[in-house]
């Protein structure tokens, strides 16, 4: 890949101009530069094969380490992302280590209120609040078990290929955490891609 076409992709990525209308959301919902960067590089690197892959998730695992707090499920869903890439032990003993707390993170997590097709709905949700939130809760735990049972080893779940169905459109804690469960590559298609 020539240097003018690393650079090419680099700002729909790194950069957030002015036009950016996903970061004046993102900026205006708390989420910070990092935030949307380590989703951008996940996704590119989830979409993308070989070196290029492999360099958006290195990245995204020094952005992770750097930027986000020891609990964060970020921290895990890069090292195993570079661990599905490329078979390394290591990255996966690391995410199994960060995954450990997500339970305690997901009892923790903000979920801020989702746009309702109808006023009705946006009623019920305003007045069943906590039952709304026990329900996301649960099967935000769903997502987190099939996770964990992918760097157990014991599971075959499809990650990447679920995450634009289910990406959330409101920038809160439950956006970051269904992009730690969801974010990493999915089985040996990729891996066998990556080695060139």
């Amino acid at each position: 890949m020539s240097f003018t076409t690393t650079n090419m992709f680099a700002p729909r990525i790194w950069g957030f101009d002015r036009a950016d209308a996903e970061w004046h959301v993102a900026r205006g919902a708390g989420w910070t530069r990092a935030d949307l960067a380590w989703e951008r590089l996940m996704e590119t690197g989830c979409a993308g094969t070989g070196k290029a892959a492999r360099r958006r998730f290195l990245a995204a695992d020094l952005l992770a380490r750097l930027r986000f707090a020891p609990g964060d499920p970020r921290r895990a869903t890069a090292a195993a992302a570079r661990w599905r890439l490329t078979g390394a032990e290591a990255h996966r003993l690391r995410a199994l280590r960060e995954w450990q707390g997500v339970e305690s993170y997901i009892e923790t997590l903000e979920i801020r209120p989702r746009a309702r097709s109808s006023l009705f709905h946006l009623r019920m949700e305003a007045r069943h609040r906590d039952t709304y939130h026990a329900n996301l809760r649960k099967r935000l735990t769903a997502f987190a078990t099939e996770m964990r049972e992918t760097l157990e080893g014991e599971g075959h779940h499809r990650h990447a290929a679920r995450w634009r169905g289910e990406k959330p459109t409101v920038f809160d804690d439950t956006r970051k955490l269904l992009a730690a469960c969801l974010l990493i590559p999915d089985g040996e298609r990729l891996r066998t891609a990556c080695r060139d």
